[in-house]
């Protein structure tokens, strides 16, 4: 949508210069071709700026921790201990 909306203003504004000015022919070649690359720039910029030159943002997550230590409760045999226990995902 952003691509064809610029080519559309582009286009729009030198069609608007070109009907503005009298066609003379005093002027020469020069201010054709200096109209033509005026117009090729300001068509070609609009049409660059509409792509980004990359792929775009790329969002990395950070990677949770493979292994932790938990705090687990358990039967001894005569009563409750506590004993550390390595958990992993």
């Amino acid at each position: 949508m952003k691509k064809t909306f610029a080519a559309f203003v582009a286009a729009a504004t030198i069609a608007g210069s070109l009907a503005a000015t009298p066609a003379n022919a005093q002027r020469g070649v020069a201010a054709g071709v200096v109209g033509g690359l005026i117009g090729g720039a300001i068509i070609g910029g609009a049409i660059a700026s509409s792509r980004p030159a990359y792929g775009g943002p790329v969002y990395v997550e950070d990677a949770p921790p493979a292994c932790r230590l938990v705090r687990e409760r358990f039967w001894d045999g005569y009563g409750w201990a506590y004993r550390r226990v390595e958990v992993c995902y």
